[in-house]
């Protein structure tokens, strides 16, 4: 990260996240220097400072006259768009830790949001629990680091009773390396451990590799499920290991930027979605001289047309006028493709006309795409400005 474009005046700096979404707005008399202690002395900073740091992707600054016009840009910013971190930390919440419990010989890997002086590794903070919870699950589920994941206390020296092991589901299902009754030896455990406190310390190139190649196989073999969840975790390791933009921006474009952050936002309560609408896909059929059928796709990212993504289609299987079918083509053309070459999903699918449209869209792609991995969906019918949605019969 190049922090030297930043000008030693007076400013706001605002720190983004992964999806251009602002994390946390602050003041500076001197904003090169503010701004670069983020990122200097990492072991004094505070759980709060350093969960902030572990999710920047980006950094905007707007300079101003003087101190007292950034606190007054800094409190109409903050008011406005009321940022994660700086609502977090006006709650005091904690933040949850990786911890791997060295002090036993048979250390395990869990959450916590309780730091203690027991002889533990802890990673983090981790300012968004979800996705740290879905990784850590996929872990499990992957046997990438398969630590023990019961509480029971035992050691080398005082193993577990054979009784009390066989009560334990993982035991049977040999989920579980068991070393509580020796199926592993001591060292050979705590080299898995190893690996995992590594992982967390954020030495996971070799992993990303061997994702990569994974997912190379699972396309071949059409384990598309796989390979898309496999895509997903190079995609989240590497946005990890990517380093920090710096821009400034002026009053008049933040203002805009702010209004693009806001749409996504209230996009996503609008149509009830799990996460915001950062890509946002978009079809239409119309007809040429009334005879000839043809598509058109329209992208959106964060909020803004992302024209070198936009797309025409021929229809090729359809005879005559029939707006569905050609639209089940499209989709179904569509998402086969980015299936098939293992590229990004859109968060947002948008279909031009009513419930028969959206219909044929989802039946469509339901044919392409396991049930977990179909983005969300709705349709626009223009004629009477209704919405409609997956799953509910009135616009």
């Amino acid at each position: 990260m190049d922090l030297s474009a930043i000008p030693h005046t007076p400013g706001v700096y605002l720190m983004r996240g992964h999806h251009g979404n602002i994390l946390y707005i602050g003041k500076a008399g001197d904003l090169a220097k503010r701004v670069a202690s983020y990122f200097m002395e990492r072991t004094n900073h505070t759980a709060k400072i350093a969960a902030l740091v572990a999710s920047i992707h980006q950094i905007d600054y707007v300079p101003a006259l003087s101190e007292r016009e950034a606190l007054i840009i800094e409190q109409k910013l903050i008011r406005k768009l009321q940022p994660y971190f700086n609502q977090m930390w006006k709650d005091d919440k904690s933040y949850p830790h990786v911890k791997i419990t060295w002090q036993e010989d048979y250390p395990r890997l869990m959450l916590t949001r309780k730091i203690k002086r027991d002889g533990s590794k802890y990673f983090g903070p981790f300012p968004f629990v979800a996705p740290l919870r879905h990784l850590l699950r996929y872990i499990w589920k992957q046997h990438m680091f398969p630590l023990r994941p019961c509480h029971y206390e035992f050691s080398e020296s005082k193993p577990l009773p054979l009784e009390k092991a066989k009560q334990c589901l993982y035991y049977h299902t040999k989920e579980c390396p068991a070393p509580c009754v020796g199926r592993i030896s001591k060292d050979n455990y705590r080299h898995i451990a190893k690996e995992a406190e590594l992982f967390f310390k954020g030495n996971y190139k070799s992993l990303i590799d061997v994702w990569k190649a994974d997912l190379q196989t699972a396309s071949k073999a059409q384990e598309y499920e796989k390979a898309a969840t496999l895509r997903d975790n190079v995609a989240a390791l590497e946005h990890m290991a990517e380093r920090v933009s710096v821009r400034q921006i002026d009053l008049e474009d933040l203002g805009e930027r702010i209004d693009r952050s806001r749409g996504i936002t209230e996009l996503q309560r609008a149509l009830f979605l799990k996460r915001p609408p950062v890509r946002i896909e978009c079809f239409d059929i119309s007809h040429f001289q009334g005879t000839e059928t043809v598509a058109s796709l329209v992208v959106f990212e964060r909020g803004s047309p992302f024209k070198s993504d936009y797309r025409k289609f021929k229809i090729k299987t359809v005879t005559g006028i029939d707006d569905f079918a050609s639209m089940g083509e499209v989709v179904g053309r569509r998402y086969r493709r980015l299936r098939d070459e293992g590229r990004r999903l859109p968060d947002l699918i948008l279909i031009d006309g009513g419930k028969g449209q959206l219909s044929a869209a989802q039946n469509a792609i339901r044919k392409v795409l396991e049930s977990s991995r179909i983005p969300a969906m709705a349709s626009l019918a223009k004629r009477e400005e209704e919405l409609f949605l997956p799953d509910r019969d009135e616009s």
